[in-house]
């Protein structure tokens, strides 16, 4: 009891003094400590362990005679994932609104893994469009996916007082329902022919507590987080796994175009996040592998953040504190012991 009382006396004082200026007025002239970002330095100089690893991490050729299906996979992190499974073995079908783009990068995947890679457009906003090219799948291929990822995103950043209506169904429709129309249409089909398959979307950190400025997509990708839970519960039963990987900031230029069209959110990322830099697609890449292969075969339902320590960075009150110096927590210790009364 003691303990407790000393450490809810020790936690009390803590947040009564530090937010109202007690360093300054106890502890002299000292470094600044601000209480909104810390500047976390990028930690991989230091520590071998920190580095990115983007080359393939799972054997060559352990997807081979498999058939992924990426939506908005003509760039970004859908072109970085469809490049990877493509060169551990994979045929692969990419889908994106705009055709050009798609082609373009099917045949740049070929080019770096030797293997088929098929460019099929489609407005993932549109369920007649997804059963369309759910046929065409069939017909070019001879098969049905044993991966798909659903990747296709829309967001930009805006006061939510000036969205419009059709400026949340957008994002709404691509994100949430884009998602429920590509998984709905080809797993039932998966279902009657009774084949399994792993699913794996993509969404964000900011889901789990939600965001400013970004509501309709922090809404939708929430949703579509809720999706993977629940049909991870309710399609285990016919061979299907459903994961989510929730990325933090990874630069790709398209997402921070629109969401970073200044690049401050860039600066201020790094520095909130503990081990210092921004994640790379190699490393997400890596992951979504892993996630959709027979590696995880015990694993579904999960939602994994990924995102170099900066959600529970950011949550946690006193994080702030990271950027005491040793020779002020000495001074505050003996000033917090001299406060008496609870």
């Amino acid at each position: 009891m003691e303990v407790t009382r000393r450490l809810s006396k020790l936690n009390h004082a803590l947040k009564a003094s530090l937010y109202k200026g007690f360093l300054s007025r106890n502890l002299g002239p000292q470094r600044p400590v601000s209480t909104s970002v810390v500047l976390h330095k990028n930690q991989s100089d230091k520590y071998d362990n920190l580095h990115p690893v983007t080359e393939a991490m799972l054997p060559k050729d352990c997807f081979k005679g498999k058939l992924a299906f990426v939506t908005g996979g003509g760039t970004g992190l859908g072109k970085g994932m469809a490049t990877m499974l493509s060169s551990l073995g994979a045929d692969v079908v990419i889908s994106s609104r705009k055709e050009e783009v798609i082609q373009k990068t099917a045949e740049e995947i070929t080019s770096i893994s030797g293997n088929k890679v098929y460019a099929i457009p489609m407005d993932v906003r549109d369920p007649a469009r997804v059963a369309a090219v759910a046929d065409e799948v069939e017909e070019q291929t001879g098969q049905l996916p044993n991966i798909i990822i659903n990747n296709a995103a829309g967001n930009f950043i805006s006061p939510t007082e000036r969205l419009s209506p059709n400026a949340w169904r957008t994002i709404v429709d691509i994100v949430l329902n884009g998602t429920a129309n590509v998984t709905l249409e080809f797993g039932k089909r998966l279902i009657k022919a009774e084949q399994g398959c792993n699913f794996l979307a993509i969404t964000t950190v900011y889901t789990a507590m939600g965001s400013g400025f970004v509501a309709p997509s922090a809404s939708a990708k929430a949703g579509v987080d809720t999706l993977t839970r629940s049909l991870a519960s309710e399609w285990g039963r016919y061979g299907m796994r459903f994961n989510t990987i929730a990325p933090g900031p990874i630069y790709t230029k398209g997402a921070f175009n629109r969401l970073d069209p200044t690049g401050a959110f860039s600066s201020k990322a790094e520095h909130r996040i503990p081990v210092g830099r921004l994640g790379e697609v190699g490393e997400l890449c890596n992951l979504a592998a892993y996630l959709v292969s027979g590696y995880s075969s015990w694993l579904t339902g999960a939602v994994i953040n990924f995102d170099g320590g900066e959600l529970p960075f950011m949550a946690g009150e006193f994080n702030f504190l990271s950027e005491i110096t040793s020779e002020q927590w000495d001074q505050m210790e003996q000033a917090i012991r001299k406060i008496k009364g609870s």
